[in-house]
Protein backbone atom coordinates (compact mmCIF):
# COMPACT_ATOMS: atom_id res chain seq x y z
CA UNK A 1 0.00 0.00 0.00
CA UNK A 2 1.41 3.45 -1.03
CA UNK A 3 1.78 5.40 2.39
CA UNK A 4 -0.25 8.77 2.90
CA UNK A 5 1.34 11.68 1.19
CA UNK A 6 1.02 14.86 3.41
CA UNK A 7 2.43 18.42 1.15
CA UNK A 8 5.00 20.11 2.30
CA UNK A 9 4.38 22.75 5.41
CA UNK A 10 0.41 21.66 5.78
CA UNK A 11 -0.99 19.84 9.35
CA UNK A 12 -2.57 16.47 8.54
CA UNK A 13 -6.59 15.99 8.14
CA UNK A 14 -7.80 16.39 11.99
CA UNK A 15 -9.66 12.70 11.45
CA UNK A 16 -9.14 9.51 13.52
CA UNK A 17 -8.82 6.91 10.37
CA UNK A 18 -7.94 3.13 10.17
CA UNK A 19 -7.58 2.04 7.28
CA UNK A 20 -5.28 -1.08 7.39
CA UNK A 21 -4.91 -3.88 10.36
CA UNK A 22 -2.97 -2.47 13.19
CA UNK A 23 -0.19 -2.57 12.34
CA UNK A 24 -0.23 -2.16 8.82
CA UNK A 25 2.43 -3.56 5.99
CA UNK A 26 4.29 -1.11 5.68
CA UNK A 27 4.81 -0.98 9.40
CA UNK A 28 5.54 -4.10 9.28
CA UNK A 29 8.13 -3.65 6.67
CA UNK A 30 9.97 -1.21 8.82
CA UNK A 31 9.77 -3.46 11.93
CA UNK A 32 11.80 -5.83 9.88
CA UNK A 33 14.28 -3.69 8.88
CA UNK A 34 14.58 -2.30 12.49
CA UNK A 35 14.99 -5.89 14.22
CA UNK A 36 18.34 -6.54 11.67
CA UNK A 37 19.16 -2.78 11.96
CA UNK A 38 18.71 -1.65 15.94
CA UNK A 39 19.55 -3.61 19.22
CA UNK A 40 17.26 -5.68 21.21
CA UNK A 41 17.18 -3.14 24.40
CA UNK A 42 15.90 -0.39 22.21
CA UNK A 43 12.14 -0.75 22.07
CA UNK A 44 8.57 1.50 20.86
CA UNK A 45 5.37 1.38 22.68
CA UNK A 46 3.60 1.43 19.77
CA UNK A 47 3.98 -0.75 16.88
CA UNK A 48 3.30 1.59 13.96
CA UNK A 49 5.63 4.18 12.10
CA UNK A 50 5.17 7.60 11.77
CA UNK A 51 4.73 9.30 8.41
CA UNK A 52 3.46 12.92 9.50
CA UNK A 53 1.62 14.56 12.23
CA UNK A 54 0.15 17.59 13.55
CA UNK A 55 -2.51 18.99 15.69
CA UNK A 56 -3.95 16.52 17.51
CA UNK A 57 -3.25 13.08 15.14
CA UNK A 58 -0.37 11.39 14.14
CA UNK A 59 0.06 9.75 10.91
CA UNK A 60 1.56 6.37 10.35
CA UNK A 61 3.39 4.95 7.04
CA UNK A 62 -0.03 2.67 6.07
CA UNK A 63 -2.26 6.17 6.14
CA UNK A 64 -4.00 5.42 9.25
CA UNK A 65 -4.43 8.57 11.35
CA UNK A 66 -4.24 7.98 14.87
CA UNK A 67 -5.63 10.49 17.61
CA UNK A 68 -2.37 11.37 20.24
CA UNK A 69 -2.61 11.39 23.80
CA UNK A 70 0.86 11.03 24.31
CA UNK A 71 2.52 13.97 22.41
CA UNK A 72 5.82 12.42 22.22
CA UNK A 73 5.84 11.75 26.11
CA UNK A 74 4.80 15.36 26.69
CA UNK A 75 7.76 16.99 24.07
CA UNK A 76 4.94 18.69 21.43
CA UNK A 77 2.80 20.59 23.73
CA UNK A 78 2.66 23.02 21.22
CA UNK A 79 1.51 19.89 18.45
CA UNK A 80 3.85 18.73 16.16
CA UNK A 81 5.28 20.09 13.46
CA UNK A 82 3.64 23.58 14.74
CA UNK A 83 3.50 26.46 12.36
CA UNK A 84 5.85 28.76 13.96
CA UNK A 85 7.93 26.31 15.16
CA UNK A 86 8.63 25.41 11.15
CA UNK A 87 9.10 28.78 10.45
CA UNK A 88 11.57 29.67 12.67
CA UNK A 89 13.03 26.62 12.82
CA UNK A 90 13.45 26.88 9.04
CA UNK A 91 14.59 30.56 8.73
CA UNK A 92 17.52 29.45 11.46
CA UNK A 93 18.51 26.79 9.54
CA UNK A 94 18.77 28.27 6.41
CA UNK A 95 20.84 30.85 8.23
CA UNK A 96 23.48 28.68 9.80
CA UNK A 97 22.83 25.26 11.73
CA UNK A 98 25.97 25.75 14.39
CA UNK A 99 28.65 27.21 15.10
CA UNK A 100 28.70 25.71 19.00
CA UNK A 101 27.99 29.02 21.53
CA UNK A 102 31.52 28.14 23.41
CA UNK A 103 33.24 28.77 20.56
CA UNK A 104 31.18 31.60 18.55
CA UNK A 105 28.08 32.80 20.58
CA UNK A 106 25.14 33.83 19.30
CA UNK A 107 21.86 35.68 20.08
CA UNK A 108 19.03 33.00 20.28
CA UNK A 109 20.53 31.19 23.36
CA UNK A 110 20.75 34.62 25.10
CA UNK A 111 17.02 35.19 24.13
CA UNK A 112 16.10 31.74 25.76
CA UNK A 113 17.55 32.35 28.77
CA UNK A 114 15.85 35.64 28.78
CA UNK A 115 12.41 33.84 28.23
CA UNK A 116 13.48 30.94 31.01
CA UNK A 117 14.07 33.74 33.15
CA UNK A 118 11.61 35.64 33.24
CA UNK A 119 8.90 33.23 33.34
CA UNK A 120 10.47 30.55 36.08
CA UNK A 121 9.20 30.83 39.85
CA UNK A 122 10.60 33.87 41.97
CA UNK A 123 11.57 37.84 41.04
CA UNK A 124 14.79 36.94 42.30
CA UNK A 125 17.85 37.43 39.82
CA UNK A 126 17.96 34.37 37.80
CA UNK A 127 20.60 32.38 35.14
CA UNK A 128 19.63 29.71 32.50
CA UNK A 129 21.88 27.35 31.27
CA UNK A 130 20.98 25.51 27.65
CA UNK A 131 22.03 21.71 27.00
CA UNK A 132 20.90 18.81 25.17
CA UNK A 133 18.31 16.85 27.08
CA UNK A 134 16.35 16.31 30.60
CA UNK A 135 18.98 14.24 31.52
CA UNK A 136 21.66 16.29 30.64
CA UNK A 137 20.10 19.55 32.61
CA UNK A 138 19.23 17.39 35.72
CA UNK A 139 22.89 16.45 36.13
CA UNK A 140 24.27 19.83 35.92
CA UNK A 141 21.78 21.10 38.18
CA UNK A 142 23.54 18.70 40.35
CA UNK A 143 26.82 20.54 39.50
CA UNK A 144 25.89 23.44 39.85
CA UNK A 145 24.77 22.37 43.45
CA UNK A 146 27.59 21.20 44.60
CA UNK A 147 29.83 23.56 43.27
CA UNK A 148 27.55 26.15 45.27
CA UNK A 149 27.45 24.12 49.02
CA UNK A 150 30.48 22.28 48.21
CA UNK A 151 28.67 19.71 49.26
CA UNK A 152 28.21 15.95 47.35
CA UNK A 153 25.43 13.81 48.41
CA UNK A 154 21.96 14.22 46.69
CA UNK A 155 18.42 13.42 47.75
CA UNK A 156 16.05 12.02 45.38
CA UNK A 157 12.43 10.54 46.05
CA UNK A 158 11.00 7.25 45.43
CA UNK A 159 9.13 6.25 42.24
CA UNK A 160 11.40 9.33 40.69
CA UNK A 161 12.42 9.39 36.73
CA UNK A 162 15.20 11.56 36.32
CA UNK A 163 17.14 10.32 33.38
CA UNK A 164 19.42 7.50 31.98
CA UNK A 165 22.43 8.95 32.38
CA UNK A 166 24.90 6.95 34.55
CA UNK A 167 23.95 10.19 37.29
CA UNK A 168 20.66 10.42 36.79
CA UNK A 169 20.34 6.88 36.42
CA UNK A 170 21.65 6.62 39.78
CA UNK A 171 19.30 8.96 40.80
CA UNK A 172 16.01 7.26 39.23
CA UNK A 173 13.99 5.20 41.35
CA UNK A 174 12.87 2.41 39.52
CA UNK A 175 15.04 -0.89 38.78
CA UNK A 176 13.40 -2.54 35.28
CA UNK A 177 14.23 -1.63 32.82
CA UNK A 178 16.18 1.61 33.66
CA UNK A 179 18.68 0.51 36.06
CA UNK A 180 18.86 -3.47 35.56
CA UNK A 181 22.44 -4.76 34.70
CA UNK A 182 23.93 -1.18 34.30
CA UNK A 183 25.37 -0.83 37.96
CA UNK A 184 27.38 0.17 40.12
CA UNK A 185 26.12 3.15 40.09
CA UNK A 186 26.79 6.95 41.56
CA UNK A 187 27.96 7.24 45.17
CA UNK A 188 26.07 9.97 47.59
CA UNK A 189 22.75 10.09 46.09
CA UNK A 190 20.28 9.28 48.55
CA UNK A 191 16.67 8.22 48.45
CA UNK A 192 13.42 9.37 50.71
CA UNK A 193 9.85 8.09 50.55
CA UNK A 194 7.36 10.33 48.43
CA UNK A 195 3.65 10.48 49.58
CA UNK A 196 1.84 8.83 47.40
CA UNK A 197 -1.48 9.04 49.10
CA UNK A 198 -3.33 6.49 46.51
CA UNK A 199 -0.57 4.16 48.01
CA UNK A 200 0.57 5.25 51.25
CA UNK A 201 0.44 2.51 53.94
CA UNK A 202 -1.47 3.90 57.13
CA UNK A 203 -3.50 6.13 54.30
CA UNK A 204 -3.42 9.31 52.11
CA UNK A 205 -4.12 11.81 55.74
CA UNK A 206 -1.54 10.87 57.37
CA UNK A 207 1.10 10.19 53.79
CA UNK A 208 2.51 14.22 54.28
CA UNK A 209 3.41 14.33 57.78
CA UNK A 210 4.95 10.14 57.86
CA UNK A 211 6.78 10.83 54.65
CA UNK A 212 8.38 14.16 56.05
CA UNK A 213 9.25 12.54 59.39
CA UNK A 214 11.43 10.31 56.89
CA UNK A 215 13.04 12.88 55.26
CA UNK A 216 14.21 14.81 58.38
CA UNK A 217 15.54 11.63 59.53
CA UNK A 218 17.23 10.54 56.62
CA UNK A 219 18.68 14.12 56.23
CA UNK A 220 19.50 15.45 59.68
CA UNK A 221 20.75 11.90 61.06
CA UNK A 222 21.77 9.51 58.38
CA UNK A 223 23.29 11.94 55.63
CA UNK A 224 23.87 15.23 57.67
CA UNK A 225 21.90 18.11 56.06
CA UNK A 226 25.85 19.57 56.60
CA UNK A 227 26.84 17.29 53.59
CA UNK A 228 23.59 17.63 51.26
CA UNK A 229 23.97 19.77 48.10
CA UNK A 230 20.42 19.67 46.99
CA UNK A 231 17.17 17.87 47.20
CA UNK A 232 15.60 17.58 43.64
CA UNK A 233 12.04 16.65 43.42
CA UNK A 234 9.36 16.36 40.37
CA UNK A 235 6.76 18.94 41.20
CA UNK A 236 4.47 15.59 40.05
CA UNK A 237 6.35 12.42 39.09
CA UNK A 238 6.33 11.75 35.34
CA UNK A 239 7.29 8.02 34.68
CA UNK A 240 6.47 7.21 38.38
CA UNK A 241 2.86 7.50 37.62
CA UNK A 242 1.77 11.21 37.70
CA UNK A 243 1.59 10.96 41.67
CA UNK A 244 0.47 14.69 42.71
CA UNK A 245 2.07 15.06 46.60
CA UNK A 246 0.07 16.13 49.41
CA UNK A 247 -1.09 19.99 49.44
CA UNK A 248 1.85 21.79 51.14
CA UNK A 249 4.43 19.25 51.04
CA UNK A 250 6.28 20.52 48.60
CA UNK A 251 6.43 23.87 50.38
CA UNK A 252 7.09 22.37 53.70
CA UNK A 253 10.27 20.04 51.98
CA UNK A 254 11.63 23.73 50.31
CA UNK A 255 11.71 25.24 53.61
CA UNK A 256 13.39 22.21 55.30
CA UNK A 257 15.86 22.44 52.42
CA UNK A 258 16.33 26.61 53.07
CA UNK A 259 16.55 26.34 56.24
CA UNK A 260 19.69 23.82 56.22
CA UNK A 261 21.51 25.52 53.32
CA UNK A 262 20.71 22.77 50.54
CA UNK A 263 19.77 23.67 46.97
CA UNK A 264 16.39 22.69 46.28
CA UNK A 265 15.90 22.02 42.80
CA UNK A 266 12.31 21.29 40.68
CA UNK A 267 12.81 18.80 38.19
CA UNK A 268 9.72 20.21 35.42
CA UNK A 269 11.31 17.88 32.09
CA UNK A 270 7.94 16.75 32.07
CA UNK A 271 5.71 18.88 33.88
CA UNK A 272 7.05 22.34 32.66
CA UNK A 273 6.22 24.79 30.25
CA UNK A 274 2.67 24.90 30.33
CA UNK A 275 1.20 20.92 30.34
CA UNK A 276 -0.29 21.66 33.59
CA UNK A 277 -2.45 24.80 33.40
CA UNK A 278 0.71 27.03 34.30
CA UNK A 279 4.12 27.93 32.96
CA UNK A 280 5.57 25.50 35.89
CA UNK A 281 3.90 22.97 38.16
CA UNK A 282 5.60 24.51 40.87
CA UNK A 283 3.10 27.38 40.72
CA UNK A 284 0.36 25.54 41.62
CA UNK A 285 2.29 25.13 44.92
CA UNK A 286 3.37 28.59 44.97
CA UNK A 287 6.62 27.03 44.96
CA UNK A 288 10.03 29.09 44.17
CA UNK A 289 12.42 26.73 43.73
CA UNK A 290 16.36 27.73 43.61
CA UNK A 291 16.72 25.27 40.45
CA UNK A 292 14.27 24.88 38.03
CA UNK A 293 15.03 22.30 35.31
CA UNK A 294 12.89 21.88 32.15
CA UNK A 295 13.27 19.90 28.45
CA UNK A 296 10.83 18.10 26.67
CA UNK A 297 7.94 20.47 25.72
CA UNK A 298 10.57 23.50 25.65
CA UNK A 299 11.49 23.54 22.04
CA UNK A 300 8.77 21.79 20.42
CA UNK A 301 9.95 18.71 19.45
CA UNK A 302 13.71 20.06 19.13
CA UNK A 303 16.66 18.47 21.49
CA UNK A 304 16.76 21.03 24.32
CA UNK A 305 17.00 21.16 27.83
CA UNK A 306 17.27 23.68 30.63
CA UNK A 307 18.64 24.93 34.30
CA UNK A 308 17.20 27.99 35.79
CA UNK A 309 18.06 29.37 38.86
CA UNK A 310 18.74 31.59 41.21
CA UNK A 311 21.97 33.93 40.07
CA UNK A 312 24.43 33.32 42.72
CA UNK A 313 23.81 29.21 42.49
CA UNK A 314 24.36 29.44 38.93
CA UNK A 315 27.44 31.68 39.03
CA UNK A 316 29.17 29.27 41.08
CA UNK A 317 30.05 27.12 38.43
CA UNK A 318 33.96 28.09 37.53
CA UNK A 319 34.91 29.31 34.18
CA UNK A 320 34.68 26.36 30.89
CA UNK A 321 33.15 24.12 33.70
CA UNK A 322 29.54 24.16 32.33
CA UNK A 323 28.77 23.41 28.52
CA UNK A 324 28.98 20.92 25.74
CA UNK A 325 29.53 21.00 21.78
CA UNK A 326 25.87 20.63 20.73
CA UNK A 327 24.35 22.35 24.15
CA UNK A 328 21.74 25.13 23.39
CA UNK A 329 22.14 24.48 19.02
CA UNK A 330 20.76 27.12 17.56
CA UNK A 331 17.59 25.56 15.42
CA UNK A 332 16.68 23.81 18.77
CA UNK A 333 16.92 27.73 20.39
CA UNK A 334 15.19 28.85 17.73
CA UNK A 335 12.25 26.49 17.72
CA UNK A 336 11.95 26.87 21.88
CA UNK A 337 11.23 30.54 20.64
CA UNK A 338 8.47 29.82 18.89
CA UNK A 339 7.14 27.79 21.60
CA UNK A 340 7.05 30.75 23.83
CA UNK A 341 5.17 32.31 21.35
CA UNK A 342 2.53 29.78 20.53
CA UNK A 343 1.90 29.30 24.31
CA UNK A 344 1.06 33.27 24.37
CA UNK A 345 -0.64 33.76 21.18
CA UNK A 346 -2.89 30.89 21.38
CA UNK A 347 -3.92 30.66 25.11
CA UNK A 348 -2.50 27.11 25.77
CA UNK A 349 -2.12 27.86 28.80
CA UNK A 350 -5.98 28.39 29.58
CA UNK A 351 -6.22 25.47 27.40
CA UNK A 352 -4.12 22.72 29.10
CA UNK A 353 -6.61 23.53 32.06
CA UNK A 354 -9.53 23.45 30.03
CA UNK A 355 -8.45 19.87 29.17
CA UNK A 356 -7.64 18.72 32.18
CA UNK A 357 -10.99 19.98 33.55
CA UNK A 358 -12.64 17.83 30.90
CA UNK A 359 -10.45 14.98 31.14
CA UNK A 360 -10.55 14.89 34.87
CA UNK A 361 -14.62 15.00 34.97
CA UNK A 362 -14.89 12.34 32.24
CA UNK A 363 -12.86 9.43 33.66
CA UNK A 364 -14.09 10.30 37.06
CA UNK A 365 -17.49 9.03 35.63
CA UNK A 366 -15.83 6.09 33.95
CA UNK A 367 -14.09 5.38 37.36
CA UNK A 368 -17.50 5.13 38.59
CA UNK A 369 -18.81 2.50 36.35
CA UNK A 370 -15.29 0.30 36.20
CA UNK A 371 -13.82 -1.18 39.42
CA UNK A 372 -10.65 -1.20 37.61
CA UNK A 373 -9.65 2.21 37.96
CA UNK A 374 -8.12 2.81 41.38
CA UNK A 375 -7.80 6.60 41.24
CA UNK A 376 -7.84 9.81 38.64
CA UNK A 377 -4.95 12.16 39.16
CA UNK A 378 -3.24 14.90 37.91
CA UNK A 379 -3.25 18.36 37.17
CA UNK A 380 -3.67 19.68 33.73
CA UNK A 381 -2.98 18.49 30.28
CA UNK A 382 -1.26 15.67 32.42
CA UNK A 383 -3.59 13.19 33.69
CA UNK A 384 -3.62 9.51 34.62
CA UNK A 385 -5.79 6.42 35.53
CA UNK A 386 -3.99 3.85 37.73
CA UNK A 387 -5.17 0.01 36.88
CA UNK A 388 -6.07 -2.52 39.94
CA UNK A 389 -7.45 -5.83 40.13
CA UNK A 390 -11.32 -5.17 41.22
CA UNK A 391 -11.78 -4.82 44.81
CA UNK A 392 -8.35 -4.39 45.95
CA UNK A 393 -5.34 -1.78 45.50
CA UNK A 394 -3.40 -4.83 43.71
CA UNK A 395 -1.22 -3.21 40.52
CA UNK A 396 -3.06 -4.61 37.38
CA UNK A 397 -0.23 -3.90 34.65
CA UNK A 398 -1.22 -6.43 32.41
CA UNK A 399 -4.77 -4.12 32.26
CA UNK A 400 -3.01 -1.74 30.94
CA UNK A 401 -0.89 -3.19 28.21
CA UNK A 402 -4.38 -4.56 26.87
CA UNK A 403 -6.13 -1.29 27.32
CA UNK A 404 -2.92 0.15 24.90
CA UNK A 405 -4.05 -2.58 22.72
CA UNK A 406 -7.34 -1.83 22.73
CA UNK A 407 -6.74 1.43 21.72
CA UNK A 408 -4.02 1.28 19.37
CA UNK A 409 -5.73 -1.35 17.69
CA UNK A 410 -9.15 1.42 17.33
CA UNK A 411 -7.03 4.60 16.57
CA UNK A 412 -6.00 6.39 19.99
CA UNK A 413 -2.48 6.12 21.10
CA UNK A 414 -1.96 5.79 24.93
CA UNK A 415 1.42 6.09 27.30
CA UNK A 416 2.32 3.84 30.55
CA UNK A 417 3.63 4.32 32.92
CA UNK A 418 4.21 3.97 37.10
CA UNK A 419 6.15 2.02 39.36
CA UNK A 420 4.37 -0.98 39.16
CA UNK A 421 3.46 -0.46 35.13
CA UNK A 422 0.03 0.04 36.06
CA UNK A 423 -0.54 3.38 34.90
CA UNK A 424 -1.80 5.00 32.21
CA UNK A 425 -1.38 8.73 31.66
CA UNK A 426 -2.73 10.91 28.90
CA UNK A 427 -0.46 13.65 27.66
CA UNK A 428 -2.15 15.05 24.41
CA UNK A 429 -1.09 18.20 22.80
CA UNK A 430 -2.40 21.17 23.51
CA UNK A 431 -3.88 21.80 20.20
CA UNK A 432 -5.79 19.21 20.13
CA UNK A 433 -9.46 19.77 19.11
CA UNK A 434 -12.41 19.18 21.69
CA UNK A 435 -13.63 16.95 18.98
CA UNK A 436 -10.55 14.80 19.17
CA UNK A 437 -10.79 15.03 22.34
CA UNK A 438 -14.11 13.46 22.89
CA UNK A 439 -13.32 11.11 20.59
CA UNK A 440 -10.64 9.21 22.20
CA UNK A 441 -12.39 9.40 25.62
CA UNK A 442 -14.61 7.36 24.28
CA UNK A 443 -12.52 4.86 23.06
CA UNK A 444 -11.33 4.62 26.57
CA UNK A 445 -14.71 4.31 27.83
CA UNK A 446 -15.27 1.47 25.53
CA UNK A 447 -12.10 0.09 26.61
CA UNK A 448 -12.95 0.08 30.14
CA UNK A 449 -16.49 -0.97 29.69
CA UNK A 450 -15.18 -4.14 27.44
CA UNK A 451 -12.93 -4.79 30.37
CA UNK A 452 -16.04 -4.62 32.80
CA UNK A 453 -18.56 -6.54 31.14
Amino acid sequence: MTAVQVPDGAQPDQVRRIRTEIPGPRSMELAQRRGVALPAGLVSSAQVYVQAAGGGVVVDADGNSFIDFGSGIAVTTVGNAAPRVVERVTRQVQAYTHTCFLATPYEPYIAVAEELNAVAPGDHAKRTALFNTGSEAVENAVKYARAFTGRPAVVTFDHAFHGRTLMTMSMTAKNRPYRQAFGPFVPEVYRAPLPYPYRWPSGAAAAADEAFAHLELLVDSQVGAESVACLIIEPIQGEGGFIVPPDGFLRRVSDFCRERGIVFVADEVQTGIGRTGAWFASEHEALVPDLVVTAKGLAGGMPLGAVTGRADIMDAAPPGGIGGTYSGNPAACAAALAVFETIRADGLLERARAIGAGMTTELTAMARDCASIGEVRGRGAMIAVELVHPGTKRPDAAAVAELGRYCQERGLLTLSAGTYGNVLRFLPPLTISDELLAEGLGILRDGFAARSS
